[in-house]
């Protein structure tokens, strides 16, 4: 009997000291929790609606403000400073300085294998790069006129119609590009430079769990990320859906509005913005309208909290997400460390989310 009452205290002990030694999620504003201008600590910056975050693997980060029509570089050292952009809307700059260059309401950037910077600059309906090493910007993907042409040819002369949402593959060789007005995802090669239609038929529609992507309507993709599988997750922003498409093009709805009748481990998402996939391949979402960042585990098919009240509002809770209020998060991104940095974009602050 004593010694089962030993065992039993070991067990306890160890338990015990097993859940003291987890670690308990934390969130912390790493950038534009003040008024400053740009050339001192990010933390006391001004910024104006973040919405992208991009890490090159030196310990710098990239900002693109939304409504900056800029992009900023923090320092592993946390100063923050303009990288790109002139801070006015237009279109210019391609083979010169980036510094130099002008943006029209950029939603998003990814950094590829090579150190090279790809911005959706959204209203100039354009795919550029910013080469991280000499700081010229050109164009890889559109024309400038919104429209729909040009699959199975160069995306440099083909058209987009509002460049929102874009991702780079893992073997970083191809840019998925959520093509909002078109209906559509599209893929660029970056070694032929041609662009194809992988997802949306231009038809507004929800489609079919089992459908050919390529032929099936979608109903506003906004964002989309690619897993380490080679799996294809959509975002669509009026649609209120997580859609799946696997490596052989077959399209499913993962979580969608509650008159479709999902089973209740899939919370109603409204307005969602952005997405991404952590270290474990599980999909994380801006679910903006809502003011909550939330995890979708594949493997479960359950949907969890992470971040946010519900409720709009600026208050911090470092050491509990979960109090912290949001603010129209407009994107999430997973740190090489496993961090998540959340865009809360009308609280005009990125937040750096740990241990969760």
């Amino acid at each position: 009997m004593r010694g089962r009452l030993l065992s039993l205290l070991g067990i306890f002990f160890i338990l015990t000291l097993g859940h003291a030694r987890m670690p308990a999620s934390r969130i912390e504003c790493v950038a534009g929790c003040g008024e400053r201008p740009l050339g001192g600590p990010a933390l006391e910056a001004r910024l104006i609606e973040p919405f992208g975050v991009a890490f090159d693997g030196k310990e710098n980060w990239y900002i693109c403000e939304y409504k900056g029509h800029r992009i900023t570089r923090v320092t592993g050292s946390g100063v923050i400073s303009l990288f790109a952009g002139i801070e006015k809307p237009g279109y210019g700059g391609d083979g010169a300085a980036a510094a130099q260059a002008s943006f029209n309401e950029p939603h998003g950037l990814v950094i590829g294998n090579g150190g090279q910077l790809y911005v959706a600059d959204t209203r100039n309906h354009r795919v550029r790069k910013v080469d991280l090493k000499t700081g010229a910007i050109t164009t890889i993907a559109g024309t400038g006129k919104p429209g729909y042409s040009g699959d199975g040819g160069p995306a440099i002369g083909a058209q987009f119609d509002g460049v929102f949402g874009i991702d780079i593959s893992k073997a970083g060789d191809r840019i998925y590009v959520a093509d909002l007005g078109n209906k559509r995802v599209r893929v660029v090669s970056l070694k032929s430079g041609e662009v194809r239609t992988v997802a949306g038929n231009g038809q507004a529609g929800v489609p079919a769990d089992g459908a050919d992507a390529a032929g099936s309507p979608l109903v506003d993709p906004r964002a989309v990320t690619v897993d380490s599988k080679g799996n294809l997750y959509i975002l669509e922003r009026g649609g209120d859906a997580l859609r799946i498409v696997d490596k052989q093009g077959k399209i499913r709805t993962l979580i969608g509005p509650a008159e479709t009748d999902q089973p209740p481990m899939h919370p109603k998402l409204n307005g969602p913005k952005h997405l991404c996939v952590d270290l474990e391949d599980n999909v994380i979402v801006a679910d903006s309208e809502n003011h909550l960042v939330r995890k979708f585990t594949p493997s479960s098919g359950k949907t969890v909290t992470i971040a946010g009240t519900g409720q709009k509002g600026a208050r911090l809770a470092p050491e509990d997400p979960l109090k912290t209020q949001l603010n129209r998060p407009h994107g999430v991104y997973v740190h090489p460390s496993g961090a998540l940095y959340i865009s809360d974009s009308d609280n005009n602050r990125i937040l750096k989310l740990t241990g969760w």
